[in-house]
């Protein structure tokens, strides 16, 4: 049941842009584009650019402190999210693991909203309690980042028996680190999701490294997609530095998850072009593993490739780039000058409902009151 779907590796050559190409070599790259709108390819483009600038501002802002707790980036995973997220209806829902900001920005989520719930302000996803491992937004389908590993997994998997439970036309997409296949709740959701044919889509992106251990050393079957077979359940793994070969194949499994309700794994290999998280200076990689990342950069080369084939030129590039990183740097703002949460709120999300007796006691107050 599992297999195995690439498209061929775009080049990395910048001399490209620069000389005069013959016109049998630009036809050719053409080829790769066919049916393709020059529009949508130059959207997926500038969607890519401005989570990368995004996350880059996120990365400063953590230096500067203006961001606390954790926060990982999806850098040299653009390709992967825009796909992922091409695949959606607005209705559809989305689970994910604390690397989720590229996901909330494409899922519809506007991104000073997102920076400002990095940023821990009211503007933000969550009003500002829930930082950078917790986005939310029922509105447009984000139910969740999840700061425990596999924590989505079980709730992905029930949304989606809700969703059957009603006879929904809805998908759930469920995303995931590569690590999260070796925890028992994986293993529990697709062996029920199976069982049951439920519409949940379980992706994991296989940036080859759970935190600082190779999935060699931490997987007996390192080819995660196969995992699937178990459960008689369909696996699959594309290049997820392809924006176009995530598309198509999760578009695909999640119209035949909407039609049949069976569930499926795709497994998407990308290279993570920092450490874990902002903190991790990922000394544990050496310069070959570093160099391999670097020109598998999807951003830079889906440029190349869509300049090479004449779908942009070098001043196009050039002009969605800057505005990426003018929306970029106005999220930034937007994020600075949005208030605070006052102190007198800090209670009130920790229920959905009132509960009889919940402590209201901030951390400075004294345990009991003497008359």
């Amino acid at each position: 049941m599992a297999q195995t779907a690439t498209r061929s590796k775009p080049s990395t050559r910048t001399g490209a842009t620069k000389t005069r190409r013959s016109t049998s070599a630009r036809a050719a790259e053409r080829g790769r584009f066919a049916g393709e709108s020059p529009e949508l390819l130059r959207d997926y483009f500038y969607e890519m650019t401005l989570i990368r600038r995004f996350e880059e501002r996120a990365a400063q802002g953590y230096t500067q402190a203006k961001i606390g707790g954790y926060c990982h980036l999806n850098l040299g995973e653009e390709a992967s999210v825009v796909g992922l997220m091409r695949s959606l209806r607005k209705t559809d829902l989305l689970f994910t693991n604390y690397r989720e900001h590229g996901y909330a920005i494409a899922k519809g989520i506007e991104p000073g909203r997102v920076m400002a719930e990095l940023y821990g302000r009211t503007t933000g996803t969550s009003k500002g309690w829930g930082g950078s491992m917790h986005m939310f937004d029922v509105e447009a389908g984000l139910l969740g980042g999840y700061g425990i590993v596999g924590g989505q997994i079980p709730l992905a998997t029930g949304a989606a028996l809700a969703i059957d439970y009603r006879s929904g036309d809805q998908v759930v997409m469920c995303q995931m680190g590569d690590g999260t296949t070796n925890i028992g709740a994986f293993h529990e959701a697709l062996n029920i999701a199976a069982l049951w044919n439920l519409p949940v889509i379980f992706v994991v992106i296989n940036n080859q490294l759970g935190m600082g251990t190779t999935v060699e050393k931490s997987s007996a079957e390192s080819e995660l997609h196969k995992r699937a077979s178990a459960y008689r359940m369909h696996g699959e793994r594309v290049d997820g530095n392809d924006v176009l070969a995530v598309r198509d194949a999760a578009s695909r499994l999640v119209e035949q998850a909407r039609e049949t309700g069976r569930p499926a794994l795709l497994e998407l290999v990308s290279e993570r072009l920092k450490g874990h998280s902002v903190v991790d200076p990922g000394k544990y990689r050496d310069e070959e593993s570093m160099e391999k990342a670097k020109q598998a950069d999807p951003v830079a080369n889906f440029r190349a490739e869509l300049i090479n084939a004449g779908v942009l030129d070098e001043d196009a590039a050039v002009e969605i780039e800057t505005k990426a990183q003018a929306e970029a740097d106005a999220a930034v703002a937007f994020a600075d000058d949005s208030p605070h949460p006052d102190v007198e709120t800090l209670f009130d999300y920790t229920y959905a409902t009132p509960v009889a007796n919940d402590s209201r006691r901030l951390p400075a107050d004294p345990l009991f009151v003497h008359n």
